[in-house]
């Protein structure tokens, strides 16, 4: 009873901005940490940046002073501003939720992802 639905990726150049929106959809859940990651072809997805639901951050070493993370608990809405973009921050981005029942257990849901594309 958990969806999820990413966008605001595409084509920029190195040195443009992209903002990317994550929306949860839920039913009879809470959303815990959210986060954002980020795909290479052939390689394995990784972590870019979470934020837990009182709005503490953490963030990949590659991410920190350019990309920052947040979330509007009211429209159940994560964001990933990223500015100073490179070529290698190309790849599919992934939005990835926890939810939970109560005080269950938390499980994840991915995002269908969307492509970002930085042109040198």
């Amino acid at each position: 009873q958990v969806q999820v639905v990413e966008s605001g990726g595409g084509l920029v150049q190195a040195g443009g901005s992209l903002r990317l929106s994550c929306a949860a959809s839920v039913t009879a859940f809470s959303l815990t940490t959210m986060g954002w990651y980020l795909q290479v072809p052939g390689k394995q997805r990784v972590l870019v940046a979470s934020i837990s639901s009182d709005g503490s951050t953490n963030y990949a070493d590659s991410a920190k002073g350019r990309f920052t993370i947040s979330r509007d608990n009211v429209k159940n809405t994560m964001y990933l501003q990223m500015n100073s973009l490179k070529p290698e921050d190309t790849g599919v981005y992934y939005c990835n939720v926890g939810a939970r029942w109560g005080s269950t257990t938390p499980y994840y849901v991915w995002g269908q992802g969307t492509q970002v594309t930085v042109s040198s």
